[in-house]
């Protein structure tokens, strides 16, 4: 309950920070930046960000090929757009990409459902992967940021946060190949927030859960070859942050692209429990935006095509995994119903030869 509360101040908050750089900024000037890029630049970045995601779901898959290819990419896909679409913090976000994993079909016969204990162990595995990838990101983006003038202001508290970052995530790997105590807080914490029958499954079923990530983490090479993709793909993110710019008129090249897109994660995955970034993204972009004499619309302006690009992807893809779940329980109820009907029948059968 104290989360969820906390979580919600921070979306007032956010709303209120984005509301005052509109106003701020006069929504006029953001509307007239946001209509340079036009309907096929608009097309171009979604485009871009697809090709984007799917790369991330192919980290996913490098990292725990168990899982499936298509799994991996759709699931992402249903994690992401969770967490850009709906009022939730990134933690929603990864709840509803958990059960994503464990109801996804796949496009091989090979592959079985995954019940909660993997969904989550392949998960935590390939957020682990990210962090990796994202951290050495943000040191590039530090790197380029430190050229440019006047611009270290930004970098040394950035890179305390990665340095603090860095060793989070080094301790969250040494506990997720020990297990202990932390593992099982953990699994609870993410019990608090799903069903009762998931939630038990996935408490009942520690020791599994443990098991497939030692499995997971006794290769290295692969998670290795999965933290190096996802690095590529934040630095396709930042290509598309680039093309967006010089289609808004604003010409940093790809250096200054990565310099901003980096930061500006970085700042993002702080503000993690604010569900969207709502606020926090706006003020990174319009801030970094001044170091490279971008103006503050544009800068506002290319956080608005970015959240309207992440919904233009988010909500088909939440239409597309919610009319498969439906399907899913639907065909779940009809096997249920056939399954009772048989016992019925043949237990009058049985009475009626005795």
């Amino acid at each position: 309950m104290a989360l969820k509360t906390l979580t919600f101040i921070l979306s007032l908050l956010g709303l209120a920070l984005l509301t005052g750089i509109m106003a701020w900024l006069g929504i006029g000037h953001v509307f007239t930046a946001m209509q340079r890029i036009g309907v096929g630049g608009f097309l171009a970045m979604v485009a871009g960000q697809a090709l984007v995601d799917v790369g991330l779901g192919t980290s996913w898959y490098l990292a725990c090929p168990e899982v499936g290819l298509f799994r991996t990419i759709a699931s992402r896909a249903v994690r992401d757009a969770a967490g850009n679409c709906l009022p939730f913090s990134q933690l929603g976000g990864m709840v509803i990409g958990i059960r994503a994993t464990c109801s996804m079909p796949t496009l091989s016969r090979r592959l079985g459902p995954l019940q909660w204990p993997a969904a989550v162990a392949t998960n935590i595995v390939d957020i682990t992967t990210e962090v990796l990838g994202q951290i050495v990101f943000v040191i590039i983006a530090l790197a380029c940021l430190f050229s440019h003038t006047g611009a270290n202001k930004f970098t040394w508290p950035v890179l305390g946060g990665m340095a603090l970052l860095a060793l989070g995530i080094a301790g969250f790997i040494w506990t997720q190949q020990r297990g202990g105590v932390a593992i099982h807080h953990a699994a609870r914490f993410l019990g608090r927030h799903i069903a009762e029958g998931w939630r038990t499954t996935l408490i009942d079923n520690m020791d599994s859960f443990q098991g497939q990530l030692d499995l997971l983490w006794a290769r290295p090479a692969r998670i290795a070859s999965g933290a190096m993709m996802h690095l590529l793909c934040w630095l396709g993110g930042a290509g598309v942050t680039w093309l967006s710019l010089e289609l808004l008129g604003a010409h940093i090249g790809y250096i200054g692209a990565v310099a901003i897109e980096g930061v500006v994660c970085g700042i993002m995955s702080a503000s993690f429990l604010v569900p969207a970034a709502l606020g926090v993204q706006e003020a990174a972009y319009v801030a970094l935006g001044y170091f490279f004499g971008i103006e503050a619309e544009i800068s506002l302006g290319l956080s608005l095509l970015r959240r309207g690009r992440d919904i233009a992807i988010g909500i088909p893809v939440m239409a597309l995994w919610q009319i498969s779940e439906m399907r899913r329980l639907r065909a779940s109820k009809h096997e249920a119903k056939a399954s009772e009907t048989l016992d019925y029948s043949d237990n009058a059968t049985g009475s009626e030869a005795s």
